[in-house]
């Protein structure tokens, strides 16, 4: 399990609304990426088209995903329940 964002500073850094890039690594084959966005569309609705890159062995593979936030609360909310999905690995 992820651990939680605390402390950030993207509200000294962002100006928002603005895009940002979540990168999500997780189990392969268990449907990641439709498991991402069913927890994404609620927090943050949008058109998604995420990369997805298989790791060298095909186990894990890496989901980025762009969502447009709203505020440093809001960032931290998708982090936390993104990273709470049980396939899921770790989460930049």
């Amino acid at each position: 399990m992820a651990t939680p964002v605390e402390n950030t500073k993207f509200d000294e850094y962002l100006e928002y609304p603005c895009p940002f890039t979540f990168k999500i690594m997780g189990l392969a084959n268990v449907n990641l990426t439709d498991q991402i966005l069913e927890k994404l569309q609620p927090l943050a609705p949008g058109d998604y088209s995420p990369k997805v890159k298989p790791s060298s062995k095909g186990n894990y593979e890496s989901v980025t995903v762009v969502a447009t936030v709203t505020s440093g609360k809001h960032i931290e909310e998708i982090y936390n329940v993104i990273s709470n999905i049980d396939d899921v690995r770790h989460m930049l």
